[in-house]
């Protein structure tokens, strides 16, 4: 059903626009575009539109929420904590601080995400040696170092903003998350950071299954729980900076999709991770489709309309059982 979901969404949004397009013109449209990388026949009309300008939008919106998803269903797995998302280590505002450098600096925009991605990376960093007690990551002081430290980016990216008054808005776009400039490069370009961190999280979900035991229970049964804890949080750290810094930071996805996978279909990681990746592709694109087609413009903004009711809901639902 989530695969359905995943399918009907590419579709929809490639084909739905300031120009519509038929489902079955869509995917006419998917076949020639793929048939020309193999004959290098020349795309017309409304394959142009298709397979060059929406769907390089599609696939990013794909990747983004999938990594996003993952990573936050693998976060709320390790810490044990239902309000865990991807960047509760300091990588969203890490990426902001890179972003605004770049901005209020005039570098080229095609060093934007290569500075989100580097100063994300670095974030990270920094709260792991932060959070680090001799060879263990206790999970209560990675979390307090991702606090202090995405606090003090913070502080650091509004001391720019003020500074460049002029830019403000270009940075607040990026903080609201947009999926409007991705191109077939910048797709190729986030694809190994997602294969990589997400694929790695994949094959770790049987021991996520074994750390919701306790630590002391994970180790008799030979989990290593402070490596597998370290794997993880890099691991996703690197899916979740490769994302947020080609299309900036998507609130709510990678918190609200593995509460949504779990209701439906239960608690293991062998199961919602992958579910987690269909349903927040799935998501993402079709929020996208809601931002480009409606006065909100940032798909950022309709993904936080969206999920901060709905998360309102779950803790009522969850206050009530």
């Amino acid at each position: 059903m989530l695969l359905l979901l995943l399918l009907s969404a590419i579709v929809f949004g490639t084909g739905l626009g300031s120009v519509n397009i038929a489902p079955g013109e869509v995917l006419g449209a998917l076949w020639r575009g793929l048939a020309s990388q193999f004959t290098g026949a020349e795309l017309i009309s409304n394959d142009v539109i298709v397979w060059q300008i929406r769907l390089p939008r599609v696939v990013m919106g794909v990747l983004v929420g999938a990594s996003l998803s993952v990573c936050g269903g693998a976060f709320q797995g390790v810490f044990r904590n239902p309000l865990a998302d991807p960047y509760l280590l300091g990588v969203a505002s890490g990426s902001a601080l890179g972003a605004t450098l770049a901005i209020v600096l005039d570098w080229p925009r095609a060093l934007i995400p290569v500075s989100a991605l580097v100063l994300a990376l670095l974030s990270v960093a920094v709260t792991l040696s932060l959070a680090r007690e001799g060879r263990r990551f206790p999970p209560t002081r990675l979390i307090l170092a991702g606090v202090v430290v995405g606090s003090v980016l913070s502080a650091a990216t509004t001391a720019l903003i003020l500074r460049g008054e002029d830019r403000a808005r270009q940075v607040l776009a990026y903080t609201l998350g947009d999926l409007g400039f991705s191109g077939w490069r910048d797709v190729l370009t986030v694809l190994p950071y997602a294969a990589l961190g997400c694929g790695v999280l994949l094959l770790l979900a049987r021991a996520l299954d074994t750390l919701q035991l306790g630590d002391l229970t994970a180790r008799s049964l030979g989990v290593p729980v402070e490596r597998l804890r370290l794997i993880v949080v890099i691991a996703a750290s690197v899916a979740t900076a490769g994302a947020v810094a080609y299309v900036g930071i998507i609130g709510f996805i990678g918190l609200i999709v593995p509460h949504m996978v779990r209701l439906a279909f239960g608690a293991s990681h062998r199961i919602l991770l992958p579910l987690s990746a269909l349903l927040g592709g799935a998501l993402l694109v079709y929020a996208d489709l809601l931002a480009r087609t409606s006065p909100l413009s940032q798909v950022g903004i309709v993904t936080t309309l969206l999920g901060g009711p709905f998360f309102l809901w779950l803790l009522r639902r969850e206050k009530e059982i």
